[in-house]
Parts: C-alpha cells; structure tokens; sequence
C-alpha cells in the first residue's frame, strides 16, 4: 500500500465528456506488431544520477541484467560499467564520494524493505554502514564542506528515525538528532545550524514544518494555520540564511514559500497552475530546480539565481524531464526523459550548450516505439458531477468494427496519481488490443486539496463509485464491448479491485489484483511500525482499527467475499511488509468457496512491487493470460506472442 502522496493539484474546472477518447479514436489506423512480454521486459529500467568527484562520470541504477545494479556512465557517451553485481537482491545507487571513487548504493533483502547503506571502497570491498538486524536506513545527503554525509536509521526505535552524521573517512558517526516524536527530515543548512522537519497531523491533508536549533537545542513550529494545510521543507539556500518550502495554506495547490530565519518571516516565491512537486538548490545557489505536476505529467523549471530567469532547455523528444541533478561545479546537469512510447533515459547537458547528450538506450531494439500509444489525458463526469481525470490508452487496432476488451486500472495510494509516462505493462496489454483508463478517483493526488481529501472515510463507496462511472464511460466508446470491461490495480488500487468484485459484483466482468489489500483491519494492524510518523493521518483517511472496526469490516472485502462472482487473478510478493501476505492467503481461499475461478501467483523472493525481471515477465504474462481467457475469450495458443 502506498501511502505517500505524490502531489496535490487544483482539480480541472472544464470537463471533456466523451470527446477526447473519441479524439483518440480518430488516430492512427497503421498496423501494430505485437510483441511477447520478455520482449516488452527486455527493456531496461534506469533510475539515480550522481557525478563523479571529476564530473566525467554518472552512477545510476539499471536492472539491465535483470536485477537492479550500481553502474557507470562517462558523461560524454560510452559503455556503462557494472559497480555491484548482485543477482539476488536489488541494488541501488546513492552517490559517488565527492572527493574521491567510493560509491555509497542501499539494498534489502527480498523486497522487505529493511534497506541497509553500504560503501564499496576504492579496492572494490564491500562495507555495510549500518549493520544489524531489522532496521531501515536511508542516505540523506552530503554536509556543505563535503567531509560528512547524514543517514536516518530506525535501529534504536522501529517506530522513529534517528539522524546521524557520517564523517566520510572514518565512518564514525555523530548523533545529531534523536527522534522521539514522529518527525519526517525535509533539510539540513549548510552550516549546520539548522535542521527542518515535516510533521503529519491527524488528517489526510495536514501537515507542519518544525525548525530544530542545533546550538539553542530548541524545535521551533514555523507553520502554524487553521483548517486543513499541507507544508513541506524542501531547501535551505547556500548561504543557510532562508528555507525554502511548499504549502497550499488558503490554497488549493501548493506553492513554493520562503522562510527568513533571522527575520522570522514568510514569503510567496513560486506558484503554477497546478501543484509544484519540489524544489531545491544547486550547490553554490547558481540554479534552483522546480518540478510542476502538471495535468499527470511532470514539467521542470531550471531558474538562473543571477539574472532571476528561466534557463532554457535543450531540443529533446517528447515526454518529461525527471531527476534533475546538476553537478557539484553547476557546469553540468543529469537529468531523465520519460515519454509514452520511451522509458526512461539518461542525458546530460553542459549548460551553455544547446543539446544535451543521451546516454542510454533503454527500449528494446526489437519493439518499434511507433508500435506503442500516446496516451492522452480524458475526463469525465462521475454519479455526482465531479470530473474525474483519467489516463487514456487506445490501441491501434481497435475500431466500431472490432471491438476491444477494456480494462479500468487503479493505482496504489490510497492517494497516488496515475500519470502519463512509459508503463510497460499498460503499453504491453495496450499492444495486445485492451483499451485501459488510468483513472484518477477521487482522493488522487494532483488535482487539488479539496479532490485529494475528498475519499477520506469513504472507501468502498464514493471511491469505488468513480470507478463505476469510469466503467460506463468506457462502454460508452464505439470501439469498446460493453461486455468485456474488468478492473486492475496493484496495492491500494488491489483492493479497489477486490472491493469492486465484492460490493459490485455485476459491473466488471473479471479482475486482476495486485497485492490488494483484503481486510482493513489486520493491514491497519500490521503497517510497519516505521510508519508511526503518518499512522494517525492514515487512520483519518481509512478508519481506525480500534475505534471504527465495524466500518472497517464494513469496507474490508474479505468480508463479502461470498459475493464475488467473477474471476479473479491474485499476485503476491512473499516478503511484502505493507500488504502481508495473509491478506492474498484469506482472498483467496474465500473466493474459491464461491466456486469462480480464481488464480494465485506468489513470489518468494518479492516484496511491496515486482522489481526482478524474472518475476515480471512470470507475473505480466500471468495477467494477459487471464484477461485473454475471461475477458477476450481466447486463451493464447503456444508460439503465439
């Protein structure tokens, strides 16, 4: 289940009914190969960018030999060497030193997510960091003079992270701040004075900024307010004279603020359209990077300090600019491009320069990109009136005369976005002719405070009824069978699933559930304890597992199981610590009583999300094969793709 939001965005005032599908439906009628899912999943996942201490290399992560590794990149082109060759558990790049060749990556075991911060030296060894059993640490930048760096670790209280400063030679730690209240880290200042935390509050939509004084040993509340406001810390300048953060106090989306921390006070800075994701500083405070969630798709703003302008980015191809990272000097800037029909891919860029240098080719050769979709963003109006923004996939071959199997896709959450950008297993069941709206039910993220609070206490009902309506506007479409809609989501989008088989049996022909959650009550019971910063917050949203266990059963659909009628496919990941496995295990079994089919998929060396490429190519082929079966009526014959 994920919890964190992705975004808040005021929701879209004007509504396009049927038009835009019917827009997307005038495209392109060229023919469409299809292709098998090793073929989709032999494209390479990338993600993390660090420069080197001479800037002429990039770390990253890629799960290019199936498994996520540490690998390097010379900025200017050329192979990528392997840094960790791990072929059990998924590895990630962190960060070069920056003086020097060590590499700091994290690994878990198995997908429990317990991630350990480990340094590989410059003679190749490996050192774990922070060693010990059942504890969660995490890398959280590099000190100003660059001779320490900090980590957050839960070793002392499950419940609490605890912050450190690494000094980056010895490795001898310091203890900077001991967290005994639920504190979330935004930033450090530069000089150390200063330490800014994010603190939930009791509701889906609230949050607070608290300023820690290292020298007075004082926590100070900067954001105090009325009514429902979410603020975020998210950079202090290079002079550690101001913090910069989000808020959408009084408003709808959030913008970026400033805090004067000798004056004591509170200025606007930047505001869009929509929600500003983040912001943050280059290292000398010659750049300072923006991110817009705008309409599900992420727009960068790269402002020059000096002249208060926009820097203007290179000729790229279509699709967002993610992961900005600009280099120690501010020479250089590393960044991703993520399209519809391209998954992500590596570029750098010396400012000045009118093009940027690409540095991966992450699609496999064999799939034609003009083979995949564009996807557009649709709207329409649910049982209420309220627009629902969805993210629309038609495929080539569907038409008035061939009609398509459809399927509604939720996402995890309770609170996430489903966004424009490459999805291997959409574009994958989109090749092999399922149309999919990516809906964005109400409580998603990206459209506003007053659409993101708006399923709090809600779900199995208002939530579920948007996917309804997302059901009628698909069977809406001329080159849609009515009669052949499911509904797949994975985590809080799993249990939409399962809610929508148990408490609308009728509407969705079949449904795919990925690690769903099952029973309230027991997930709510069982999160992992180092979520006690937003549990509260959670139990808002949801119910509290104590006080409101009749709602939960209420809305928990093992509890209606006897109802479910249509078929179902169930995927778990073994070591999953937020939807555990039991919540599957019962599903399951109680499905079968009903006497409907039902398939069930576990993965022994999987947790919270599929990240082996074995088990992607074992699970997504799973999928198609069950939809082909109970939704087109045509299981696949061998040799087929």
């Amino acid at each position: 289940m994920q919890i964190q939001r992705v975004g808040r965005a005021l929701m879209a005032l004007i509504v396009a009914l049927a038009a835009p599908a019917l827009a997307v439906a005038a495209g392109s009628k060229r023919p469409s190969k299809q292709y098998t899912i090793e073929q989709f999943m032999s494209t390479t996942s990338l993600t993390g960018a660090s420069f080197s201490a001479d800037e002429n290399r990039i770390l990253f992560s890629s799960n290019q030999t199936g498994i996520f590794n540490a690998y390097t990149v010379p900025v200017a082109g050329g192979p990528a060497i392997p840094v960790t060759q791990s072929t059990t558990d998924t590895t990630y790049a962190v960060s070069f030193f920056p003086k020097d060749d060590r590499i700091l990556y994290t690994r878990d075991k198995g997908g429990d997510e317990n991630n350990h911060l480990y340094v590989r030296e410059r003679d190749g060894s490996e050192r774990d960091l922070t060693p010990g059993d059942k504890l969660k640490a995490s890398f959280e930048g590099w000190s100003r003079d660059d001779r320490a760096f900090y980590v957050l670790s839960n070793e002392r209280d499950a419940r609490f992270f605890d912050l450190y400063r690494y000094d980056a030679g010895s490795y001898e730690r310091t203890l900077l701040y001991k967290d005994e209240v639920g504190y979330d880290l935004g930033a450090i200042s530069g000089d150390e004075r200063f330490i800014a935390f994010r603190k939930s509050g009791a509701a889906t939509s609230d949050s607070d900024i608290y300023l820690w004084d290292l020298v007075e040993r004082e926590m100070k509340h900067l954001t105090p307010h009325q009514g429902m406001a979410d603020h975020s810390p998210q950079d202090f300048d290079p002079e550690s004279k101001s913090l910069y953060y989000l808020s959408n106090d009084a408003a709808e989306f959030t913008r970026v603020r400033r805090y004067d921390l000798a004056a004591g006070t509170h200025a606007d800075v930047e505001q869009a359209g929509w929600d500003v994701l983040y912001t943050s500083f280059s290292r000398n405070g010659r750049y300072r990077v923006t991110a817009v969630n705008d309409d599900g798709r992420t727009v960068i703003r790269v402002h020059d300090t000096r002249s208060g302008s926009l820097l203007p980015l290179p000729n790229l191809p279509e699709g967002d600019i993610t992961s900005v990272r600009i280099s120690r000097s501010e020479a250089r800037m590393a960044f991703y491009v993520n399209g519809d029909r391209a998954p992500s891919n590596l570029y750098t860029l010396v400012f000045g320069d009118k093009d940027a240098t690409r540095l991966s080719d992450t699609l496999n050769k064999e799939i034609d990109a003009l083979d995949l979709v564009a996807t557009e963003v649709v709207r329409f109006k649910s049982f209420d009136g309220m627009a629902i923004p969805s993210i629309f996939y038609k495929p080539h071959q569907a038409s008035p005369e061939a009609k398509a199997p459809a399927l509604v896709f939720v996402h995890g959450g309770p609170g996430g976005q489903t966004r424009k950008g490459y999805s291997a297993l959409l574009q994958y069941l989109t090749n092999h002719g399922y149309v999919i709206l990516g809906i964005n039910n109400r409580g998603s993220s990206g459209y506003g405070k007053s659409f993101y609070t708006a399923d709090d206490g809600k779900h199995g009902r208002e939530p579920l009824w948007d996917c309804v309506e997302g059901k009628k506007y698909l069977a809406s479409l001329p080159y849609v069978d009515a009669d052949r809609i499911g509904i797949i989501g994975g985590s809080y989008g799993g249990y939409m699933v399962l809610a929508a088989l148990a408490y609308q049996p009728e509407v969705f022909a079949a449904g795919v559930d990925i690690f769903g959650v099952a029973n309230w009550i027991r997930t709510l019971e069982s999160i992992p304890p180092y979520w006690e910063s937003f549990r509260l917050a959670l139990y808002q949203e949801i119910g509290d597992p104590t006080k409101e266990r009749k709602k939960l059963e209420e809305t928990s659909p093992l509890f209606a199981a006897d109802r479910i009628r249509k078929p179902l496919l169930v995927l778990q990941g073994a070591n999953d610590p937020r939807v555990i496995k039991p919540e599957s295990d019962d599903i399951v079994a109680a499905v079968k009583k009903n006497g409907v089919p039902v398939e069930y998929v576990v993965f022994p060396d999987e947790g919270h999300g599929f990240s082996k490429r074995k088990n992607q190519i074992e699970g997504y082929g799973k999928i198609r094969e069950f939809l082909d079966q109970h939704l087109k009526n045509a299981p696949i014959a061998k040799g087929q793709p």
